[in-house]
């Protein structure tokens, strides 16, 4: 109590602001631009000279964004941190401003707002302006071209999903909305598909365990999907394009002041692919029809204080089915006709609140509620899960040191119609972490973390971390980071293939939390090779030791997934690296590269981790015809070789995929003021899973199993009807089952 009392005490008596004089520069193709500069933290519009510079003194060190008009009249923002040791910078007006591109904020890594450059902790930054080189439906689509990060497809019929980040499976990767955990387990299976590009502000994505700061989940890694800010959004931005599928996706954004103190954003965005296809004819949708519809309100409030106060909802509604092509509703959940309908229910409020301090106390809570009712066939899924978090943290820098002290607490009620829910499960996980960032010299800096968490059934579970940076004086950046990370495992949630096809889930124990230990180094170098060009390389190497592993294994019983404690070890280990390059703001590529080795190790025999490559590859090289107006984007991935989960010794598909490539082109046109045409061809070389397989799906002809005889071990036998002895499987999948198609849309941004 008395310790309180001391913080609440000295929190209160800090009232000294420095006088910070800052001068900023707008260049445009490198010549000074006189225009409006417009600061928003400050309210305070300004105009830049002959040279293009404009002053201003601000009271408070921070985190800041500016509007500038640019040479065709449309406003470009920027943002960028004030310190005492950094009062200068430079705003590049261009399609993507190289300052912006290369160094942009980051707060995933540490919670604090800091330039990517001086982060301890390795985070990459992807914008609108890089998802836009591709468009698409969704962020998990999107992330196709993220060197080290796969949307691995898991169903056939339903076209469920998760994120892999270096080779891990999805359960392993932590998704944040605006810092906050909102996407966990049921939302990890269908919640990512409903977070529209439109909203999104930038995404970070930190490779490793974040547990120290994060907690559960955050074992492989976490992306953080920052939604815009009201303050500076456009007032009306339209997107809309479509494809010769017939996919229709339609985002629109709204942006406007309600009050003198308060600023809306509203998203919407709606999704409809209603045309069965069955290119492969095997008599099911390659494509799972959907009707989607995501809705998002986000308010900014202007304090006294200058300090944040936000509050955002989002509602998320779908209905999704893929089967046999005759299905319709009035089959959903019997034996006549085979398909998986699933209806998705979601809400979600999240706020933001710094207390009123002098001090920096942040406070962010979240409240979701999502509602699942599924027919896969005839077995129902039926499961709700809400869940409640709350957080403070304290931000404080005494001296060469920068404090971050917090605490926070999770509540989740999580109830199903499966017989491994008997009783809904009420999990209440109070936590507190601290961490101390320390600049030892200009060269060298040290961060150590560690946090707690309780857990019920875990009880007291410890994740330090630590990391290093140097930096060279000609640049060079070089990262060392260690950590723990654990994770609680929820089977229902994240094991669908139990539910689609004819597999049972076995637990032959009581599940322990996973632990990892891991060590990551990562070097960043960027040269300014002249005027006009710039290049920037990332290069990391990676190790993590996982023990109490839970992997499901799908080859014991072809009939069941098995789940325990691994008697054994699992690690991953590999190398990536990221080039970025801008030339003259016509050409810019960022190119990627990752190798990469997944394993489990269990009574001296090792096995690679199954549905994971050895090696990938993406691209996305954009060249900007000025005197055209236009702009080509090619943009692609190249994945390696991976084990395939077979369900039979005679199962005659393939037991290890072919190298493949998804590639696509687009051309922008961009001649009308605040006006864009975008059209072209995804998946240009045609390429699907079922190259080189007999089938896709096992037993397509019987999903019922009705023809299949069994054998006294419960294996399917191998008959006349029946040759390679195969149960109906719709999980053999391991890449987008969609081929060639054309697309064209058009976006207005005021």
């Amino acid at each position: 109590m008395k310790l309180i009392l001391f913080l609440v005490l000295f929190i209160t008596a800090q009232n000294i602001y420095a006088q910070i004089p800052f001068q900023g520069r707008v260049l445009a193709n490198n010549k000074p631009v006189e225009t409006i500069v417009f600061i928003e933290e400050a309210n305070a519009e300004l105009q830049t000279n002959s040279n293009g510079v404009f002053n201003y003194t601000f009271s408070n060190e921070g985190v800041y964004h500016v509007e500038v008009e640019d040479l065709n009249g449309l406003i470009q923002r920027f943002e960028w941190q004030v310190t005492a040791s950094n009062p200068q910078f430079d705003f590049y007006l261009a399609e993507e401003a190289v300052t912006d591109q290369l160094d942009e904020i980051v707060i995933s890594g540490t919670l604090k707002p800091v330039l990517r450059s001086e982060s301890l902790v390795p985070v990459e930054v992807y914008t609108p302006t890089f998802f836009k080189k591709n468009p698409t439906p969704n962020i998990f689509e999107a992330l196709q071209n993220v060197n080290g990060v796969k949307p691995q497809v898991n169903c056939s019929v339903c076209n469920t999903g998760d994120i892999h980040i270096n080779g891990l499976e999805g359960p392993y990767t932590f998704v944040l909305i605006d810092g906050m955990p909102i996407v966990s387990g049921l939302s990890t299976v269908y919640g990512l598909s409903g977070i529209p590009n439109s909203l999104i502000e930038k995404v970070e994505i930190v490779k490793g365990p974040a547990s120290s700061l994060y907690g559960s989940e955050a074992v492989g890694g976490l992306i953080n999907i920052i939604t815009k800010n009201p303050l500076y959004a456009s007032k009306y931005a339209v997107d809309v394009f479509g494809t010769s599928w017939g996919e229709i996706n339609t985002d629109l954004g709204l942006s406007f002041q309600l009050a003198k103190k308060v600023q809306w954003l509203m998203g919407v965005n709606y999704f409809n692919y209603s045309n069965p296809i069955d290119k492969n004819k095997d008599g099911f949708t390659d494509v799972t029809l959907q009707d989607r519809i995501s809705i998002f309100n986000k308010f900014s409030f202007d304090r006294k204080s200058k300090k944040q106060l936000a509050i955002a909802t989002r509602f998320f509604y779908e209905d999704r089915w893929g089967g046999q092509m005759n299905w319709n509703k009035k089959y959903r959940g019997g034996t006549d006709v085979y398909g998986e309908s699933i209806y998705t229910n979601r809400f979600e409020l999240l706020g933001l609140y710094e207390l009123p301090f002098t001090e920096k106390i942040t406070s962010q809570f979240s409240i979701t509620t999502h509602d699942q009712n599924s027919m896969y066939g005839n077995t129902p899924f039926l499961a709700k899960q809400n869940i409640a978090f709350a957080q403070f943290y304290w931000d404080k820098s005494i001296k060469k040191h920068d404090f971050l002290v917090g605490t926070a607490a999770r509540y989740q009620m999580y109830n199903d119609n499966s017989t491994a829910t008997i009783n809904a499960d009420n999990t209440f996980i109070p936590s507190v972490f601290v961490q101390d960032s320390y600049k030892i010299n200009n060269l060298f800096s040290l961060l150590g973390g560690l946090r707690y968490d309780y857990h019920k059934t875990h009880k007291s579970i410890v994740t330090p971390r630590i990391a290093f940076r140097y930096e060279s004086k000609k640049g060079d950046i070089l990262r060392l980071n260690a950590g723990t990370g654990f994770r609680v495992v929820n089977l229902f949630t994240e094991e669908h293939a139990a539910l689609s096809g004819a597999r049972d889930v076995e637990v032959l124990e009581d599940l322990k939390p996973e632990k990892s230990v891991n060590v990551n180094v990562n070097y960043l170098k960027t040269w300014m090779l002249n005027s006009n060009f710039i290049l920037q390389a990332e290069a990391a190497a990676w190790f993590t030791h996982f023990s109490n592993s839970i992997i499901p294994d799908y080859e014991s019983n072809p009939n069941k997934i098995i789940y325990k404690n691994l008697d054994g070890f699992a690690q991953t280990k590999g190398f990536s690296l990221n080039v970025d390059a801008v030339y003259a703001n016509n050409l810019k590529m960022m190119l990627g590269a990752t190798l990469q080795d997944v394993s489990k190790t269990e009574q001296n025999i090792r096995t690679p981790q199954m549905l994971t490559e050895k090696f990938s590859g993406t691209w996305a090289i954009s060249y900007t015809l000025n005197a055209l107006n236009l702009t080509v984007d090619y943009s692609g991935n190249v994945y390696g070789p991976m084990r395939l989960p077979l369900i039979s010794p005679l199962d005659p598909r393939l037991a290890q995929s072919k190298t493949y490539s998804l590639q696509n082109i687009q051309f922008t046109y961009k001649g009308f003021k605040s006006f864009e045409i975008y059209g072209g061809v995804k998946n240009i070389l045609n390429w699907t899973p079922n190259k080189n397989n007999p089938f896709l799906i096992a037993r397509s002809n019987d999903p019922f199993n009705k023809n299949v005889q069994y054998g006294a071990d419960g294996n399917a036998l191998v008959t006349p009807e029946n040759p390679y002895g195969l149960v109906f499987d719709p999980t053999y999948i391991y890449a987008p089952n969609q081929g060639v198609r054309t697309f064209l849309g058009a976006r207005y941004n005021f």
